[in-house]
């Protein structure tokens, strides 16, 4: 029988004892064993994700995968597939894979053929997306669109817009993207609306509302700002409908905003914002913007890592076992932040997306049942890409405090390269993505300083200390394929890692308070001329943000 409860859990105590009672790992030693290293590289399709210098040894490995069988990874993850109940307290199954599923055969849950239904989207996608780079669907003067405006936030945002990015990586997505452009609209400061929108006519812009419920606020003030912008810059302001599509299973809002039925696409309650890249959210703007090929590419790729997640022993899983190292990093040697590190410009937004897909996962103090956790789940997940990190904060990555990195790379890049003194832009930029690694891992000794002449009065501050772990993922190429398996990868892993936790990873109810408190101030600032000391006695908001409401109310 599983333990429900990790502290319980005969391998989470053989784990601690065996940290407390032994002395540290030493990655020197670790990385001669090249039994040891050949366990840890994994291979797969086109991806190798390299785990030798994480801080395990082969022991720590058999402890942690006995945890994982204890915890019930195995079962947990075939519910990830069928339609199990994961999201407890919302009552939704947690079905991202079926997004990108082939045809057959048929999933069916609580008598709905789940598999059909996101078909059925994906055909209107397809036929959708043809028409608008066609020239099919025109705008209200008749002519072709060229350019996409996507209005959303959180879920509805960072993956699509990092996957968009992305894909230009690709020869083949960057001519298919030729002449287009595709803008992104999250944020309700003015100065993002004037960013998207500085170099777009709005003649050729088609307008995509992202939400669910249509309801969320920033995404719809936006969404109003935008529809405004339309009426006021095209050239028939009374066709402006013509410009606007939406991702929602709202059909009554979006039609009252001046959405044709025909040109919304639908999802899904067991669709989570963060996982929703593969469904409409992401599938649409990347199949106008890139065409509906590459997009297929892009499920096809998470796919494969789906089934690579699903069929392969945990022992050789690299989800679970990237999963694996990140709970011993920060549940066992109390490391909790992560550092991600692209080297590829084209992977520069993957930072802020693993962010949020992990953070609001996994940023949970409960268990499943409500209990306060005895231990702390969740990780701070930053970076920045490669080599513009090395400039910025790879100083504390290597002499300050240990942060776990994960470096992302390609083998081959099909961006037109330059060479100088005989290595290729690509190669010089690889070349410091093989060497952090092992700088991380090796250091830099006393010894060695003093042995090269360094002046003795700065050696102690050239010395690094080493043994600081890190993962590498390494893709043979750059498309539209490798992201939506860098995608799923990531997705898996950070589940993984809540299944151990004994947390609810699909759900974000803390994102609500802040809503919450930020509506009651809106109402106050809607009244005018509002009592801030007495909406403050009143208990709504503390008397410190009294103070910086009346200064800021006093210049509006």
């Amino acid at each position: 029988m599983a333990c429900k409860r990790l502290e319980e859990s005969a391998s989470f105590k053989a784990l601690l004892s065996a940290h407390k009672d032994r002395q540290e790992l030493d990655l020197k030693a670790l990385l001669k064993d090249r039994g040891r290293c050949d366990r840890l590289i994994l291979n797969y399709k086109g991806v190798t994700v390299d785990l030798s210098r994480q801080l395990i040894d082969c022991d720590t490995l058999e402890m942690l995968l006995a945890l994982a069988d204890e915890m019930n990874v195995a079962n947990k993850i075939e519910m990830l597939f069928d339609g199990g109940m994961l999201n407890e307290t919302e009552g939704k199954s947690v079905l991202h894979t079926a997004l990108r599923a082939p045809r057959e055969p048929p999933l069916i849950v609580n008598g709905v053929d789940i598999t059909a239904d996101v078909h059925g989207v994906l055909d209107r996608i397809m036929s959708f997306s043809h028409a608008v780079r066609s020239g099919t669907v025109v705008a209200s003067d008749g002519k072709p669109f060229t350019s996409l405006l996507c209005v959303g936030i959180g879920g509805s945002f960072l993956g699509t817009a990092f996957a968009a990015q992305a894909f230009m990586a690709s020869g083949v997505a960057r001519a298919a993207a030729a002449g287009r452009k595709i803008r992104f609209l999250a944020n309700i400061d003015p100065a993002a609306f004037r960013a998207a929108t500085d170099d777009l006519d709005a003649n050729r812009t088609m307008v995509l509302v992202i939400s669910k419920t249509f309801t969320t606020a920033e995404t719809m003030k936006n969404a109003v700002v935008a529809r405004k912008w339309l009426k006021e810059n095209i050239t028939e302001p009374s066709k402006f409908g013509d410009h606007m599509c939406a991702v929602s299973t709202n059909l009554r809002l979006t039609k009252e905003f001046g959405v044709e039925d025909s040109h919304v696409f639908g999802f899904w309650e067991w669709v989570g914002g963060r996982f929703s890249m593969s469904s409409a959210v992401g599938i649409l703007p990347l199949a106008i913007h890139f065409g509906f090929d590459l997009a297929k590419e892009f499920l096809f790729g998470a796919h494969m890592m789906d089934e690579h997640f699903r069929n392969t022993p945990l022992k050789e899983n690299m989800p679970v076992l990237m999963a694996l190292c990140s709970f011993y990093n920060s549940t066992i040697l109390d490391l909790n932040c992560v550092a991600v590190l692209p080297y590829s410009e084209d992977l520069s937004l993957f930072p802020r997306y693993v962010q949020q897909l992990s953070m609001e996962s996994n940023g949970k103090s409960v268990r499943m049942n409500g209990e306060a956790l005895p231990y702390n789940a969740g990780e701070v997940f930053f970076g920045e890409s490669g080599t513009n990190g090395q400039h910025s904060f790879y100083q504390l990555l290597h002499q300050g405090r240990v942060i776990p990195s994960e470096f992302i790379g390609y083998i081959r890049n099909d961006n037109e390269d330059m060479v100088e003194n005989g290595v290729t832009y690509h190669e010089e930029l690889m070349a410091n993505f093989f060497a952090q690694p092992d700088a991380l891992a090796y250091g830099r000794t006393k010894e060695f300083l003093q042995a090269n002449e360094c002046p003795e009065g700065v050696v102690s501050h050239k010395v690094c200390s080493g043994n600081r772990p890190s993962t590498v993922v390494v893709f043979d190429e750059a498309t539209p394929y490798t992201i939506g398996s860098l995608v799923a990868l990531y997705e898996h892993r950070i589940s993984v890692q809540g299944f151990l936790w004994g947390i609810n990873s699909f759900d974000q109810m803390g994102v609500e308070l802040g809503k919450v408190l930020a509506t009651d101030i809106r109402k106050l600032f809607q009244a005018k001329h509002c009592d801030w000391p007495a909406a403050q006695k009143e208990g709504q908001i503390s008397y410190s943000t009294t103070r910086l409401l009346e200064r800021f109310s006093a210049s509006h």
